[in-house]
């Protein structure tokens, strides 16, 4: 039997605070209903009612018509720009609601009025008449929307503008794709606001369109007149209309139409020319630099390094979402940096589920421009997915979206793959299938990829020449296996997952000594230099007739060989693959293989950092 998880109720001093205002708001409302349902004369009947309530319900709808057409747009470009026009577009959209309605009003009449050029120019139809009430409720009512929006559209994660972009999609088409709908609640509340604002108007209205009146000044006329005799009625029609638009503003959308056919019938990838990458790059973002070039052979790059080195920069910067200025870049022997991103076709897996949220699966696999629908069939089938084609991605767990990512950006047949981390979320066994389906892609399809990872072993799967980047330069390229035995420094040693890596020095006769052991490896140093070492886990022997004598500490059966741990000397722990498991732990013996070391000069200080207690040595189960 489950047991269903309780959520815990709102309460304590807050909710007591929130009750506060509520009734504060609610209290008016019930007093004038009491008062409503009890009087005999409410004032339904009296001339210029309805058309007044017209004149505002109009007025309204046509001001936030105009404020939704120009308001948007300016909103979004506010959100994105940081230049100093922007800034005092964006301190001029406050000014309505820094200065009382009246005032808006006499800084209207000095625009529009009957003796301004714009006023004489229309015939002095912008005051006292409708034209003049949509512009005063324009004025008064637009920042709602402006200032709800450019706050939805800055709160938005621009990488999905960038993938979108990379999916082929030009400016216009991602605002109304990809920042309109996931703007969509902000928008849609500042529209509510701005017509219940505009609705309600009176202070410049009054100044700039006394008649034909709005509600609110024919109600404000009767008052004047009458006292509240007659104002039952304009304020029951307000109330009315504010909670039928509230209720229409506060209403779900539509449901999304489901899949009726089915998906379409699986298309398989053809085989394309392969593109080996190439790049100049200089970048600097905030204080950071990068600065790297690489000439490819192969059409399968890996980039590997530590967070923060500059790999996803890299990847970005060769899809083209940092322009030309990025620097110099070649798909094979096209040079694309004039390129705009839109028009290279690639396919961008960027890091993290950059997936639209208002489509489901099926039409996120088809988002791309110019993807096939066939093929996002097959690839959604390939990835396990066929199953959640109408699923949304918050319905969907983190793996699922990952797989999606990824079949969206093979559905368009892309030229080039730019791969981001596109596995970290998947696990074990589906990230092995992944990586075997995309071997076989790029074997037999001739994918061309590049691929940001953490994971060496996952590089050399995917992946002919690896670049290892570190803080923004290049520390080495080459195949795995050069980089496997002859790393360039201890740092691209242990990126590249090579264990066993310790301090040491330069001995007798210019022989590597660590420990208190001295091995007939030559540093090629002067004695007493010190040096950093490593030596490759298949080098090292558990043999009765090893030349050095050691403990053995521990011993794990990973499927495909034996992790050995021992201990040489005062501390220095080794770790070595076998074929089978020891007879038991303890005293052993051990023979080393010189041509498996690896030494560096250690700069000053590195040799203390790599003391052998603190040495950095591979986990006894591989990760």
């Amino acid at each position: 039997m489950t047991s269903r998880r309780r959520i815990p109720r709102a309460g304590g001093p807050l909710a007591w605070l929130g009750a506060v205002v509520a009734v504060y708001l609610a209290v008016p409302v019930a007093a004038f209903l009491v008062r409503l349902a009890t009087t005999d004369h409410a004032g339904f009947s009296q001339p210029g009612l309805f058309p007044a309530l017209w004149i505002s319900a109009a007025g309204a709808t046509i001001s936030t018509t105009l404020i939704a057409l120009f308001g948007i747009p300016l909103a979004w470009v506010l959100a994105r720009s940081r230049s100093r026009l922007a800034s005092i577009a964006g301190a001029l959209v406050y000014l309505p609601l820094a200065v009382p309605p009246l005032i808006g009003g006499i800084l209207l009449i000095y625009l529009v009025g009957p003796y301004t050029w714009l006023g004489r120019l229309s015939g002095h139809r912008l005051t006292d008449s409708l034209a003049g009430v949509v512009l005063a409720q324009t004025f008064v009512a637009a920042p709602f929307l402006i200032v709800a929006a450019r706050s939805a559209f800055a709160a938005e994660d621009r990488s999905f503008d960038e993938v979108a972009a990379a999916l082929g999609h030009r400016p216009l088409a991602r605002f109304f794709r990809v920042g309109l709908p996931g703007a969509s609640a902000g928008i849609r509340a500042g529209l509510l606001l701005s017509w219940l604002r505009a609705f309600g108007e009176y202070g410049a209205t009054v100044l700039l369109a006394y008649h034909p009146s709005s509600l609110p000044v024919y109600t404000y006329t009767e008052f004047s007149s009458s006292g509240l005799a007659d104002i039952a009625a304009p304020t029951a029609l307000a109330l009315g209309v504010a909670t039928v638009v509230v209720a229409l503003a506060r209403a779900p959308l539509r449901p999304r139409a489901r899949l009726a056919a089915g998906l379409p019938p699986p298309a398989e990838p053809v085989r394309g020319p392969a593109l080996p990458v190439s790049f100049d790059l200089e970048v600097r973002v905030g204080s950071f630099r990068l600065r790297a070039a690489h000439r490819a052979g192969s059409h399968r790059l890996a980039i590997v390094g530590p967070s923060g080195s500059g790999k996803s920069l890299t990847l970005r910067c060769l899809a083209g979402l940092l322009g030309p200025e990025a620097g110099r870049v070649c798909y094979g022997a096209e040079p694309v940096d004039g390129t705009p991103v839109e028009d290279r076709g690639i396919g961008y897996v960027a890091q993290g589920y950059h997936l639209l949220p208002h489509l489901d699966a099926w039409r996120q696999a088809t988002f791309g421009v110019g993807a096939d629908p066939g093929l996002a069939s097959h690839w959604l089938d390939t990835l396990g997915l066929s199953g959640l084609a109408d699923r949304l991605p918050s319905q969907m767990s983190g793996g699922q979206r990952q797989r999606l990512c990824l079949a969206q950006a093979l559905a368009r047949r892309p030229r080039l793959l730019l791969l981001d981390e596109p596995f970290s979320a998947l696990d074990t066994p589906v990230r092995a299938e992944l990586g075997r389906e995309l071997r076989r892609l790029q074997r037999h399809a001739g994918l061309s990829t590049v691929l940001v990872t953490h994971d060496p072993a996952e590089a050399a799967l995917l992946a002919d020449d690896i670049v290892v980047l570190v803080g923004g330069r290049i520390e080495q390229a080459g195949s795995a296996r050069d980089l496997h035995a002859r790393p360039a420094s201890p740092l691209v040693a242990r990126l590249m997952g090579v264990p066993n890596i310790h301090a040491g020095r330069s001995g007798t006769g210019g022989r590597l000594e660590a420990a208190g052991l001295l091995f007939d490896v030559p540093t090629g140093a002067p004695p007493g230099t010190p040096v950093t070492w490593c030596v490759r886990p298949g080098c090292v022997a558990v043999r009765p007739n090893g030349a050095y004598p050691a403990r053995l500490l521990d011993a794990a059966d990973v499927g495909s060989h034996v992790v050995l741990e021992v201990e040489l000397g005062a501390g220095l722990v080794l770790t070595a693959h076998v074929d089978s498991l020891p007879a038991g732990y303890g005293p052993c013996r051990v023979a080393l293989d010189p041509a498996g070391f690896t030494v560096w000069t250690a700069p000053p200080g590195e040799a203390q950092d790599l003391a052998p207690d603190r040495a950095i040595a591979a986990s006894s189960v591989p990760r």
